[in-house]
């Protein structure tokens, strides 16, 4: 693509706004070195030398939808714990809107703690809330975002949905069903719970394996034309328009019921795959939001998810660096 090209793509980005409802969260990372064994059991020992907190989950596709120079309105939930108001600090720091970040004292926030030495993640530690959030805490969620629709521009809403239990069935319906009454374009990120929930939507984005599990369609990875059978057949009985599935090292598909388009992902230096899916979403959510063909719209997702594999940890994908991998690209 030339300059003039990928630079229009990025202005129609810079009008967008979008709504983003899901599941948030803090992720922590601890960096340190390893150099011996536990006597107590045959773990390793790391001696942290640096402890970082980061956005993760609806909060990072908010952040990669800034990055993009679109505006983000998150609508989430935290507990009313110390994870909570690092969360709210980060929102601060990273200057997202918390206007939408609602608290429940009965909930945890979400974090997940990730242990590193040598670039390399050693183990992983949740803490969390699975259960769906109260009624009366979903018609506060439904309220707000109800009067955001009514007295701002909205361009496009996420659901970011990580089964935490804030993008609840009937929430999800609800919202739906008053964006296609204001004709505003919906996308999910989905997970197995709610999986055949998602109906009536835009774009429709899951992992091959959420599809596989979420389908039950036996299919093997790399088994493109099986693949094509099944997403056709899901997209006719949940009434979706586009569905996006990224094959980690293999790429990403995309269909839209005409024409399916299927990119190898670039040669790269995987150093983590954590916060892929959260920067495919937002771009994906805001390449159709500005109207751009399916075509375009994998192959740009494509591309930022596979830059922000590049980095350790959950980072939102950086607008330089995706505008020169644009332009390198014959289409």
């Amino acid at each position: 693509m030339n300059k003039a090209e990928v630079d229009e793509i990025f202005n129609r980005f810079s009008k967008i706004r979008a709504i983003v409802i899901g599941d948030a969260m803090v992720d922590t990372y601890l960096w340190g070195k390893v150099d011996r064994l536990s006597p107590e059991a045959p773990v390793p020992i790391v001696s942290v030398t640096t402890r970082e907190n980061r956005l993760g989950g609806a909060a990072n596709v908010s952040r990669n939808i800034q990055e993009l120079g679109a505006t983000p309105k998150l609508f989430a939930v935290v507990g009313d714990d110390d994870n909570g108001k690092e969360f709210l600090n980060l929102l601060d720091k990273r200057k997202v809107s918390s206007e939408g970040i609602f608290i429940d004292p009965s909930r945890n926030t979400t974090v997940k703690n990730r242990v590193i030495s040598s670039g390399k993640q050693i183990v992983r530690i949740d803490e969390e809330s699975i259960d769906y959030i109260s009624e009366e805490m979903e018609n506060k969620l439904i309220d707000a975002i109800k009067t955001e629709m009514e007295t701002h521009q909205v361009d496009v809403i996420v659901f970011v949905d990580y089964d935490k239990g804030v993008v609840t069935p009937n929430l999800f319906k609800t919202i739906n069903e008053l964006a296609q009454e204001k004709g505003i374009p919906t996308s999910v990120d989905p997970k197995k719970r709610n999986f055949s929930n998602y109906k009536n939507v835009s774009l429709f984005k899951p992992n091959f394996k959420e599809f596989v599990e979420g389908t039950r369609f036996p299919l093997k990875k790399g088994d493109l034309e099986n693949l094509k059978k099944a997403a056709e057949t899901f997209k006719a009985e949940h009434q979706l328009k586009l569905i996006l599935i990224t094959l980690s090292e293999l790429g990403v598909f995309i269909i839209n019921g005409e024409e399916e388009q299927y990119y190898p992902v670039a040669i790269r230096d995987i150093a983590d795959v954590s916060g892929a899916g959260d920067t495919v979403i937002a771009v994906a959510s805001l390449a159709m939001a500005a109207g751009l063909p399916p075509k375009i719209i994998a192959l740009l997702s494509n591309l930022a998810g596979g830059l922000v594999c590049e980095k350790v940890g959950v980072v939102p994908v950086d607008q330089t660096q995706l505008k020169k991998e644009m332009k390198s690209q014959k289409i």
